[in-house]
């Protein structure tokens, strides 16, 4: 089935888009890149998503930027790494008034460094720091994102069990 998913950019932006925890809570998918290197995610502004504020929900905002790193690394990356969301931390910095976008881009040098960092096996943590802006270009969120990634074990190099004698 994840072979089929991330088969299409298309597809995987059409199912996130239905996932329930983006469907209900007015979080839109607008643009993934056929190389899965861009993504651009939308909080449309309705009642659901405002708090006792009138402003767009804090869990809202947050969630918008979840799965996004992890999915098109997976895309990028193929099925021979674990890759998972490890911890994230949001500073909200203005009031969301009306939609708020999420681009998110994955460069040739990150990609080089999750390669570099995982070939010997071990485990890697990259820290990503994501903005969240309005229509006007201003910043209504800071986010920071760290990621666990880590070969799978059927594609780890043999470990050396020699012993020095």
């Amino acid at each position: 089935m994840k072979n089929w998913v991330f088969a299409k950019p298309a597809r995987l932006r059409r199912l996130l888009n239905l996932w329930p925890p983006f469907l209900f809570t007015g979080i839109r998918i607008t643009e993934l890149s056929d190389d899965f290197r861009h993504c651009r995610v939308v909080l449309k502004n309705w009642p659901g998503t405002r708090n006792a504020n009138g402003t767009q929900f804090g869990g809202s905002l947050f969630a918008m930027t979840d799965p996004i790193y992890s999915l098109m690394l997976m895309g990028l990356l193929g099925d021979k790494y674990f890759i998972w969301d490890k911890s994230a931390h949001i500073d909200f910095i203005r009031p969301g008034r009306g939609k708020v976008f999420f681009n998110c881009t994955i460069s040739d040098d990150f990609l080089r460094a999750v390669r570099e960092n995982t070939a010997g096996g071990g485990k890697y943590f990259p820290e990503l720091h994501t903005l969240l802006t309005d229509s006007k270009g201003e910043t209504v969120a800071e986010v920071n994102r760290t990621l666990y990634i880590r070969l799978k074990p059927a594609f780890r190099p043999p470990e050396n069990d020699s012993c020095l004698s």
